[in-house]
């Protein structure tokens, strides 16, 4: 049986597609197996994780809070903001 496959466009500037171009002929395959096979090589490699949540993390761990610490936290904070709030001005 047949792979179904879709025929779909994208724009690829002049640089990528060289490249594309060079490595379906080394690799002996046509532009498509080469960039299917280059996406698949892609999506197997980990993902990097991002250093701003793994700092983020850190912090909360280090707080050692626990949840309900953390809601009463919160909600001392919103009475704090509500009771500062000039009277003038509403919350939107």
């Amino acid at each position: 049986m047949a792979t179904p496959h879709i025929k779909a466009t994208y724009s690829l500037d002049v640089p990528t597609l060289k490249i594309l171009e060079r490595v379906a002929k080394r690799w002996g395959v046509s532009k498509s197996e080469a960039l299917r096979r280059a996406i698949h090589a892609s999506a197997a490699l980990p993902s990097k994780p991002d250093p701003r949540i793994d700092a983020l993390n850190e912090l909360q761990s280090a707080a050692a809070l626990t949840a309900s610490d953390a809601d009463t936290w919160a909600s001392s904070v919103r009475e704090e903001r509500r009771a500062t709030r000039d009277p003038g001005t509403r919350a939107k």
